[in-house]
């Protein structure tokens, strides 16, 4: 059959994953398989998140301390960033055995192994307990890059925007569902004594909300078994006929092996570029997000807010829906009018706006002798910068994912990035509460010292999305 005058795209392994084309109607949202991804980072989200509130108590009890309780937070911070230094180690292994064995079966044994690592928290009983129970979690759990690959190969360029916008949104929810859900269920003797007045629940004060989540490991695990579809072309089951394909003689499509894929051979500027602004975003953000509750309980004569833990409570949540109705109105709706590298280009600048605007909100309290109207403006403005500011993680898995050659080497690349963004996120905690510390101790620039940094630092990643495009 001539085929000659009737051209037709074939998807393969080799074929560029966005391909610049013409205008068309946008693709819908496959519902069943989006939403079973989700579900799975949803449930992700709760579990890690839910360790929240009692983390500190829990470091407390075990007498960890010394019964220094200014020391609480110093252990706390090891186990938050424990996970993400674990991570960091495996997850590129993870994202590269995905591209050789299926996404699904890594995403088996990463969800397997945080339902064991929730169960050995709840029971643990030394602080090495708690190390060993996050780092198996971290070192088993190569999932984020997993999930972001199997969303790149399950959408195109039409609905690529309005796929990823949802993944912030899922974890805004987690992020409200977890916490209180640990809150709740940490030592229940002490709120229903009636239902759990028992032995094993008086020495294991905080194992029923780590039990709760691994049953939603458990739950999400046999979601997945019966909805999700493997999205690995050398791996799913066939639905369209070479006939269908317009492959005449029944030979399968070429497909180029994994194994040829070197991760040598991926370092090109246009992955590493990516990849380096991907990191640096993580790191900004996570410094944001350690620096601005620590920015509300500073007392005001030290620059700070004096906001006692009620108060941070409230202005976070605020912050959390206000990001999750910004994003679901806004981000789709903004790639196609802008671009994810115009738009990433927005939100780093209003990363840089924020840096600036957290000194004024610490002038402005000083200056006004407490919490007024205008200091209360002042922190609605710094709600929305740092909306805006999150959009930048949803375009950069867009750039990310049409960054990578061919399609088989889109999990190695989502891994990458998801390494070297849990660095990021292993180091920025510490060190940015530290130059907080040193700037307000040694008064460094006005004790403003910190916010320049990141300000630098902002700039600088804004340069490099400019640079890029």
């Amino acid at each position: 059959m001539d085929t000659s005058h009737s051209p037709r795209m074939i998807a393969s392994e080799t074929t560029p994953l966005l391909p610049i084309e013409a205008s068309k109607p946008k693709t819908p949202l496959p519902k069943l398989q989006i939403g079973t991804i989700l579900t799975i980072q949803l449930a992700e989200a709760i579990a890690s998140t839910s360790i929240f509130p009692y983390i500190n108590q829990l470091i407390r009890e075990l007498g960890v301390t010394g019964g220094d309780n200014a020391a609480v937070g110093y252990y706390a911070g090891i186990i938050e960033s424990l996970f993400f230094a674990a991570q960091a180690l495996t997850v590129l292994r993870w994202s590269r055995l995905s591209d050789r064995i299926g996404r699904k079966p890594v995403l088996v044994i990463g969800l397997s192994g945080a339902c064991v690592s929730m169960l050995c928290f709840g029971l643990s009983t030394t602080f090495w307990n708690l190390v060993i129970s996050r780092c198996v979690c971290g070192f088993l759990n190569g999932n984020i890059g997993v999930m972001k690959t199997m969303i790149g190969e399950s959408m195109d360029s039409t609905n690529m925007a309005q796929a990823f916008a949802l993944i912030p949104i899922v974890w805004s929810l987690g992020g409200f569902i977890g916490p209180l859900m640990g809150g709740m269920l940490a030592r229940p003797q002490d709120h229903w004594p009636v239902l759990f007045a028992n032995s094993f629940l008086g020495k294991y004060a905080y194992f029923l909300p780590c039990a709760v989540a691994a049953c939603l490991f458990v739950l999400v695990l046999f979601i997945m078994t019966l909805f999700l579809e493997e999205t690995l072309s050398t791996k799913r089951r066939p639905k369209l006929t070479s006939a269908a394909l317009g492959v005449s003689s029944g030979k399968p499509l070429p497909q180029k092996p994994t194994a040829d894929t070197s991760l040598r051979s991926l370092l090109t500027p246009t992955v590493v570029t990516p990849i380096v602004s991907y990191a640096m975003f993580a790191f900004l953000d996570i410094s944001r997000r350690a620096l601005v509750p620590l920015f509300y309980s500073t007392p005001i004569y030290l620059g700070g807010l004096g906001f006692d833990p009620s108060s941070i409570g409230s202005w976070l949540a605020l912050f959390g829906i206000m990001d999750g109705v910004f994003k679901a109105l806004f981000f789709a709706k903004l790639v196609d009018r802008l671009g994810p590298k115009r738009l990433f280009s927005v939100s780093v600048s209003s990363y840089v706006s924020l840096m600036v605007v957290l000194p004024v909100i610490s002038w402005l309290a000083r200056a006004r002798g407490g919490v007024d109207y205008a200091v209360s403006f002042a922190l609605l403005s710094q709600l929305v910068l740092s909306s805006i500011c999150g959009m930048g993680f949803g375009t950069l898995l867009m750039i990310i994912t049409a960054s990578a050659p061919t399609k088989n080497a889109l999990g190695t690349i989502n891994g990458l990035a998801q390494t070297s963004a849990s660095i990021a996120r292993a180091i920025g905690p510490a060190l940015t509460t530290s130059l907080f510390a040193a700037s307000k101790v040694h008064n460094l620039l006005g004790g403003n010292a910190v916010f320049f940094i990141l300000f630098i630092l902002a700039c600088a990643l804004r340069w490099l999305g400019a640079a890029a495009r």
